[in-house]
């Protein structure tokens, strides 16, 4: 769980601000009528600002995250 948690912390924490932003985004703008489907409900708002917070966190690769060039997995 430890190895997990270090190789992919980037990735989580990017998540976690993600899901936040997400939340604050539907707080304090949203959509008061309910027929927008992402702002309407804190629970989308947050599982798509997550969803976005992993994706900008994952541009981020490593070396280590590249396969071998010599045909090594």
């Amino acid at each position: 769980m430890k190895q997990f948690l270090l190789r992919h912390k980037w990735r989580l924490v990017g998540i976690a601000i993600g899901a936040f932003a997400g939340f604050l985004y539907w707080f304090y703008i949203g959509c008061n009528s309910g027929t927008c489907p992402i702002q309407s409900n804190w629970h989308t708002s947050s599982l798509y600002g997550g969803v976005m917070g992993y994706l900008v966190s994952d541009l981020k690769k490593t070396k280590k995250d590249k396969p071998e060039e010599n045909g090594e997995v």
